[in-house]
């Protein structure tokens, strides 16, 4: 089998998608057999793929195919004459930003969220109107769709009208070789000399976007915390600047507490596990979430874990996490309180969160997603051969250019 992957989502490594797509495909590697892998890679992306193996090929896409608009006409004018030369038997997108109208062989992508319709004010007018509008009618298209949530797949049946006969829900994994726990002192002393974070904090790990992830209710919870609990716990924010990070920073200069309220900006893969282990407790107030891996990521580190349930995380985080309403900021304050003054309550969380985390494996993700290119290359086989679709003037020109 055939595979293409296009990853040009990645946004240089930065984001949960890039999490996804880079965890997918390790765990591809130990699994391949007869199958062999296309990866379309934006030129200045290609380090991130390399040992993977000879069972992996890469494509590589210039840079100036890098901006959104021009990445998203690359999708849909290029990436189909390439597939079809290169005679794939399927092509996974794995973001909605990019999935293809035209269908030059079986098409499998990934829907992480519906984001556009659960959150308002997340993304400008234009972006929420292809989320809404473009992105249904694109989904559509598509053989096989895969979710990494029961809410998600919901969500498909709600505001796209899909059934769930084409929805395939398979579940994010985490990296337990990466993500276990570490020696607390070792793991603090690092954390002090690399960040200055060297009293026990709060940490919160997702890119600085308002008003999704709810920084500025999480900094009133924890303005609240400090004055009734004078205790010097400080809080510490892990991500990049995003859409209204802007915001973000101004909440904190001017917070009575800013010289407590750190903002680390990005936090490399090598560092999180590290910073994890060295947190008191991990804080996850976001308002919608189509997976969320940092509360896993957390609990499979040993550090208890308080989140909202919105979107998918009652889901993933299940009974092994402090439930908070992220809208409620005496909410949110009642339980950085009680995990700061409760150490059997942390010691509760961290042995359900230990237990919890082991259920979910980029290896069983890996293999169900093999097992979805099956199933889309089967039901075409099964239907009456599709008219070749004709290709865009010049497409059969544009050369392919290989690692």
């Amino acid at each position: 089998m055939k595979i293409g992957f296009s990853t040009s989502v990645i946004q240089r490594g930065k984001t949960g998608i890039a999490q996804y797509v880079l965890s997918l495909l390790r765990a591809f590697a130990d699994q391949v057999q007869s199958e062999r892998f296309y990866l379309f890679v934006l030129e200045e992306d290609q380090h991130f793929f390399s040992g993977l193996g000879d069972r992996f090929e890469i494509i590589l896409v210039p840079e100036k195919y890098r901006p959104p608009i021009r990445n998203i006409l690359w999708h849909q004018t290029i990436l189909p004459g390439i597939a079809r030369r290169l005679e794939l038997d399927v092509l996974h997108i794995p973001s909605y930003r990019r999935l293809l109208g035209r269908r030059p062989c079986p098409l499998v992508a990934t829907i992480h969220d519906l984001a556009p319709f659960r959150v308002s004010g997340k993304y400008d007018p234009a972006r929420t109107f292809y989320g809404r509008v473009v992105v249904k009618h694109l989904a559509r298209r598509q053989d096989e769709i895969i979710t990494v949530s029961q809410n998600t797949a919901q969500d498909m049946q709600e505001c796209f009208r899909i059934g769930k006969n084409k929805v395939r829900v398979i579940y994010n994994g985490i990296d337990h070789s990466r993500f276990s726990p570490r020696n607390p002192e070792e793991s603090r002393a690092a954390v002090a000399q690399k960040f200055r974070l060297v009293k026990p904090f709060f940490l919160y790990v997702a890119r600085l976007e308002h008003p999704g992830k709810n920084h500025r209710r999480l900094i009133e919870a924890f303005e609240r915390f400090k004055e009734e609990s004078g205790s010097d716990w400080q809080l510490a924010f892990g991500g990049s600047d995003w859409h209204g990070a802007d915001l973000i920073h101004a909440r904190i200069a001017e917070s009575a507490y800013s010289s407590h309220i750190r903002a680390l900006g990005f936090v490399s893969n090598e560092d999180l596990p590290t910073l994890y282990s060295a947190a008191e407790a991990f804080v996850y107030p976001s308002l919608y979430e189509g997976f969320g891996l940092p509360p896993l990521e957390a609990m499979a580190c040993g550090c208890p874990v308080i989140s909202s349930a919105r979107g998918s995380l009652g889901e993933v985080v299940g009974d092994a996490a402090w439930i908070v309403d992220p809208e409620d900021v005496e909410d949110i304050c009642d339980a950085l309180l009680k995990l700061h003054s409760e150490p059997k309550s942390r010691t509760a969380l961290v042995q359900k969160g230990l237990v919890h985390a082991q259920e979910f494996s980029w290896e069983r993700a890996a293999r169900e997603t093999l097992a979805v290119y099956r199933m889309a290359c089967e039901k075409q086989s099964h239907q009456a051969p599709r008219a070749r679709e004709s290709n865009l003037p010049g497409l059969d020109s544009v050369p392919l250019s290989h690692k």
